[in-house]
Formats: C-alpha cells, structure tokens, sequence
C-alpha cells in the first residue's frame, strides 16, 4: 500500500496536484484530492452481468469496493498483466473505487492555467476534460465522474420536484425566471444535470461557463453593461481559473465581494469546505447535492434580500 501524501497549497492560489499514472504508454492524471491510496494488485472477485470495465470487486481493509479496469473503459492496449499492475483507491461524489491502471508514476504539483483545452471535444473524445503539458509530454486529465455515471447509470443525478414543493420553495422570493444565475463548471455532464436541477426549479435565466475565468469576464462584462447576477455556482477544478480562486479573485473586488456564491465539488471532504469558506464562498456542498441546488439558491436569494 501507498499512501498518497498531498503537500498543502495556499488557498485560492490556482494550484493543485494530480497523480501521474500510465496506461499503456500514454500517461494520464486523477486529482490527488479524488485519491486515497495506491495498492499493488489485491485481487478481484467476477460480478455476473457487470459492465464490461467493471471487472469485479475487491476487498481493501474489510471494505468491499468495485474494481474499474480504466484500460478496458478506454480501450487502451497493455502488456501488463493484472497481478503487476496497480489499483489507485479513489472517493468523490459520496463513491469509492479502485481504478486499475499500468503504473502509477508520482503526485504533480499544476497550476490551473496549465490545463489545456483547446483540444476537449473535439478529437480527445468525450472521456477526456484537458491536456497537462508537462515534461515535455502530454498527460491526459480525465472525466472521472462521466465515467462513473456512464458505468453506473444509477449514480446520475436525478431531480424530483413536484408542483406543490416547488411552489412552497419559491413562493417567497417571487419568480425564479427573474433570478440571473452564473455556473462555472468544466465537465460538459455536470453542467447539463446542474442547468437540468435549476430548471426544475423555474430558475431558467442562466449563464453557463466552461472555466473560472470565463465566469470572471461574463462577471465583469454584465457589471459593465448594468447587468449583474444574482448568484455564482463554481465548481472547484478548473483550467485557467479554479473555484477557489475564482470565489477569491471576486471577494477581494469592491463590485462583486457581495455576489453570493456556492462551492460544489466531487471531493467535497472538510478540508475543501474550510478553503472555500475561508475565501468567502457562502455554501460548499458535494455533487451528489447538485439536486437539491434550487434549495441553496433560493436561500441565498432569501437571505440576499433580508440584508
């Protein structure tokens, strides 16, 4: 067993660290916030009728977890057998699993703006958010949480607002049409299930961003233009600007410091709630709360209008 050891960075700072690993002979990345351990081959149990990267279940500790063979999902050639390879334990959005992979190589510490993007959606194909260039080579970021849901269908986000609850909900602050909101998010997945969650709560006046800074320019422009928003929504990992920074970079401006804003990570653990809150963000929840988002909006929406 490794241990992943995180070295602290300063909060709102644009940097976070990545775990490098191989499959095949492409190297790729999972945030050293998403890991909690590195283990040898630890065996692995057949399911019946599993997806076909779901490979089986393993037990670590006493606990059972399913075992994802990243390069069965990825289609990626290997010589590597299974008892040499290595299965990295991760946690996000309240789910723990082992990912198998070739080799794990050591934690990178990034800056947000070394994520490169120009290339997502276009020919990395729909697994993979960014490109980290790093020593002179290409490390991919993936979109865990699309895989995950992709395998796991039952782990999507589900929204089930009926007329009654959302009515009580609303009723105090009016129609929620008239409430500009600001999303930050860069997973293609998260931002439909978060315009999805609003909708069902009548809040359809959106602006959607792909990354923190996209979100800082729309800011600055509808302050410009005398159009500001009601509410920020950011996620935590970005390129070019994170949430962390993104909620710091607004907080420290005389013009933005009081848009209320909300926080949501898949790797929603304490720590992160502490830095988000410390950089003046109102809520933090994980994303696995995404549904219950029109609940948070309307309440800093109630609670911009008592101050």
């Amino acid at each position: 067993m490794q241990e992943v050891k995180k070295v602290i960075t300063e909060v709102g700072t644009n940097e976070w660290q990545v775990v490098v690993f191989f499959l095949g002979d492409q190297s790729f990345a999972i945030n050293v916030d998403k890991t909690r351990e590195i283990l040898r081959w630890p065996g692995c149990r057949v399911i019946p009728d599993s997806p076909g990267a779901m490979i089986g279940i393993t037990s670590v500790r006493g606990e059972v977890l399913p075992l994802v063979d990243l390069r069965v999902f990825l289609n990626v050639g290997s010589k590597i057998e299974a008892e040499q390879s290595k299965v990295i334990i991760a946690e996000f959005n309240e789910v723990k699993l082992g990912f198998v992979v070739d080799a794990v190589e050591r934690i990178y510490r990034i800056n947000s703006e070394d994520l490169d993007s120009t290339l997502t959606g276009k020919y990395l194909g729909e697994w993979v958010l960014y490109v980290i260039k790093r020593d002179k080579r290409n490390v991919l970021l993936l979109d865990y949480e699309a895989i995950v849901q992709h395998i796991s269908p039952r782990l999507s986000i589900a929204n089930n607002w009926n007329p009654e609850e959302l009515e009580a909900l609303t009723s105090e602050i009016g129609n929620p049409a008239d409430f500009r909101i600001i999303v930050a998010e860069d997973s293609p997945l998260i931002r439909a299930q978060i315009k999805d969650s609003l909708a069902s709560g009548g809040f359809t006046n959106l602006v959607i961003c792909s990354d923190g800074k996209e979100a800082y320019d729309r800011i600055a422009h509808g302050l410009d233009e005398g159009k500001g928003f009601d509410v920020l929504i950011t996620d935590v990992e970005m390129p070019r600007l994170d949430g962390l920074a993104l909620t710091r970079r607004l907080k420290e401006n005389e013009a933005t410091r009081d848009l209320p804003i909300i926080v949501f990570s898949s790797i929603m653990a304490q720590d992160i709630k502490v830095k988000a809150a410390s950089v003046g963000a109102k809520y933090q929840i994980a994303k696995p709360e995404i549904s219950r988002l029109v609940e948070y909006v309307v309440k800093v929406i109630k609670e911009a209008k008592a101050a």
